[in-house]
């Protein structure tokens, strides 16, 4: 384990390095919503705890919990934020190799903003409106991610590592587009009752490259209204951390279950708990409480903001979750109420549904 630990700690901080002055705050922050409403009901605090297909997404180590005999586990997630403006997909599938202990997983991600107006065209060369020139486009991102899972030999509790290879692709209509390409990497370890995790996003760097695509009309309205023409370029995911730790508690038929994880952000200053350059540091805390894993109620606290008021006086805003989950034989169906922001009214309901199809018994 102090091997893997020390490979992980070397890959991040060569790629950490590598891009200290080419990476851009917040890129791809779209993988940053998460997956899952029973993740977005315990603000976002899975990485040690998550155990089943949205792990692929989470912590691609917590793949390696579902035993052979859960087989096929399929997962699919549906939210709109601000007012259905933008529009959260989910679908993700994993399945056991010919070894119980290893698992892949496929997942994919899509944010989308649809009919947004495209006003480049609204005016006529003699200069009169034509709102009928107004076509509409969308500005969609999606993510692909293969991931990989298995237990490791360990003399005491269970040990798994777990990786994922991402393809990032990003469409502003037929504007703009890019291909991003990176990889992350994850631990799980628990032992009585204790489980820790360990992910490092963008370990290697993500980078997107971005190519534009304008006509002649569309540059000059553009130079006209005081807009820049983009160029092509290249955008930098810089790394992430996230440590976790979770303990399950048993009373009876009552399960408490709860998780504290800590983000490290890599690309500079923000607005965080612990703020400073170029590593900041965001705590998330979920509890979930279960009657015989059968029913689940969650809470949950994360993207603690220091936010200055009119007056100058500081306050700390933080954003809350919560949820519930039911599970019927094989199918798991969670519903979280969570929001996105910082601001008032943006709160937003979350569906998510699991379903495990498990191997017919022979005989």
């Amino acid at each position: 384990m102090k091997r893997l630990l020390r490979l992980l700690g070397l890959f991040f901080l060569t790629s950490l390095a590598n891009t200290a002055l080419q990476a851009q705050k917040y890129s791809n922050e779209f993988l940053s919503i998460g997956v899952g409403a029973r993740a977005q009901a315990l603000g976002n605090a899975v990485i040690a705890s998550t155990s089943d297909v949205t792990a692929g997404v989470w912590n691609p180590a917590g793949l390696a919990n579902l035993s052979g005999s859960q087989s096929l586990q399929a997962g699919a997630m549906h939210a709109e934020w601000f007012a259905g403006v933008g529009k959260f997909d989910y679908l993700g599938i994993t399945l056991p190799l010919s070894d119980e202990k290893r698992r892949l997983g496929l997942s994919v991600i899509r944010f989308g903003i649809d009919e947004i107006p495209n006003t480049l065209s609204l005016y006529e060369s003699d200069g009169s409106i034509n709102f009928d020139n107004i076509v509409e486009f969308s500005a969609v991102d999606y993510a692909f991610l293969a991931s990989y899972a298995q237990q490791l030999k360990s003399q005491k509790g269970r040990l798994q590592l777990g990786g994922s290879i991402k393809v990032v692709h990003r469409r502003i209509g037929p504007f703009a587009t890019s291909w991003g390409f990176g990889l992350d990497a994850g631990l799980q370890y628990r032992n009585n009752g204790w489980q820790f995790g360990l992910l490092a996003k963008d370990v290697t760097t993500t980078f997107n490259a971005w190519s534009f695509s304008f006509t002649e009309e569309e540059k000059e309205v553009l130079a006209l209204t005081n807009n820049e023409v983009p160029i092509n370029s290249v955008e930098v995911t810089k790394p992430q951390l996230v440590i976790g730790a979770a303990r399950r508690f048993e009373l009876g038929s009552v399960g408490f279950l709860p998780e504290l994880d800590l983000i490290i952000t890599t690309d500079g200053q923000r607005n965080t708990l612990l703020s400073a350059s170029p590593f900041s540091i965001d705590p998330a805390f979920g509890l979930e409480a279960d009657y015989n894993e059968f029913i689940y109620l969650r809470a949950g606290l994360n993207q603690f903001q220091r936010i200055k008021d009119f007056d100058n006086s500081e306050s700390l805003r933080m954003r809350p979750s919560l949820g519930v989950g039911l599970r019927i034989s094989s199918l798991k169906v969670d519903y979280a109420f969570t929001d996105l922001g910082s601001e008032e009214n943006t709160f937003s309901h979350v569906i998510s549904l699991l379903l495990e199809i498990k191997p017919r018994n022979k005989g």
